[in-house]
């Protein structure tokens, strides 16, 4: 299954202003890297991926249409998997974008990798 590409391009509108953020294709999804560290990703799977960190990850994922993000058998953690009743609103799909860009604005650049937007 291919990610959903209006789920993509809420996110692309979300992410207008951020500077240093590239997209790069990965799993069969779409992950949007700021600063070349991934913050979130539209999942091949349906929905979105969210980097919240692994202090806030028990806490997301208690939110409504969230839970903790797994590949295989192997939790991902601080990762947060928000189904697609998650961020069916542009108010829901805002808050969620916000919480991975801010977590990521946390860490370290790394060399960016994949599609830049903005220098």
């Amino acid at each position: 299954m291919a990610y959903d590409e209006d789920l993509a391009n809420r996110v692309r509108e979300l992410l207008g202003d951020e500077r240093g953020v590239s997209e790069m294709p990965m799993f069969g999804g779409l992950a949007f890297l700021l600063a070349g560290n991934m913050s979130v990703a539209v999942s091949s799977q349906g929905g979105l991926l969210v980097r919240v960190g692994p202090r806030e990850s028990a806490a997301a994922a208690k939110r409504a249409h969230a839970s903790p993000m797994q590949m295989g058998k192997r939790r991902m953690n601080g990762w947060i998997r928000v189904a697609p009743e998650g961020v069916a609103t542009k108010r829901e799909l805002s808050a969620w974008v916000r919480r991975g860009v801010g977590f990521t604005r946390t860490l370290p650049p790394k060399n960016v990798r994949g599609r830049s937007r903005r220098a």
